[in-house]
């Protein structure tokens, strides 16, 4: 069992960029804060660094006629994160206009298969900054305290965690879709 486990950790040292692998808080935020913006950005970052070397045929790839874009996926995750900053930090939910600029991606399906397409993954990429830049620049106005705060019925930091989650299981889907293009 010690063997699999570090023969496991040597394939994540092996196939990652990454010199961090603890979590600390990020410094300017509240502990438990700073902790989730380490999270936030570690998976942002192992995101990014799988995609941002994609041509326009990879980023557009298209499994079938039921399946999402890698492009749009990254735009869907970024449109999940704008959602969750209203959602947590306004107490709402999309207004109609904000539904009409994220809502193909937030959705994906027919309409986001249609709108995402033919755009550079640097696009995509630099839209989940600027959205990723709001988020930390809202979080840090928030201390531990907030977290527990409840939204709906959950508090803010499940609501948060879910994002990270959501984060996760996407790139677990654009790793497959990745291995499928030709």
């Amino acid at each position: 069992m010690k063997k699999l486990l570090y023969s496991l950790f040597a394939i994540l040292i092996c196939t990652s960029t990454f010199a961090q692998y603890e979590i600390k808080p990020v410094k300017g935020y509240s502990e438990n804060i700073g902790n989730m913006v380490s999270m936030l950005d570690d998976l942002k970052d192992r995101l990014t660094s799988l995609v941002s070397k994609m041509n326009q045929k990879s980023t557009d790839f298209l499994l079938d006629e039921n399946a999402n874009r890698i492009g749009a996926m990254i735009m869907h995750v970024a449109a999940t994160e704008v959602y969750y900053q209203v959602y947590t930090f306004e107490g709402r939910a999309f207004n109609e206009e904000e539904m009409e600029k994220w809502g193909p991606a937030l959705g994906l399906g027919d309409s986001g298969r249609e709108k995402l397409v033919g755009k550079p993954i640097s696009y995509y990429l630099a839209i989940w900054d600027e959205v990723r830049a709001e988020t930390k620049k809202l979080l840090k106005e928030k201390d531990d305290k907030w977290l527990s705060k409840k939204v709906g019925p959950m508090n803010n930091h499940w609501a948060w965690f879910h994002v990270m989650e959501h984060q996760a299981n996407h790139i677990g889907q654009i790793r497959l879709l990745q291995s499928r293009i030709k």
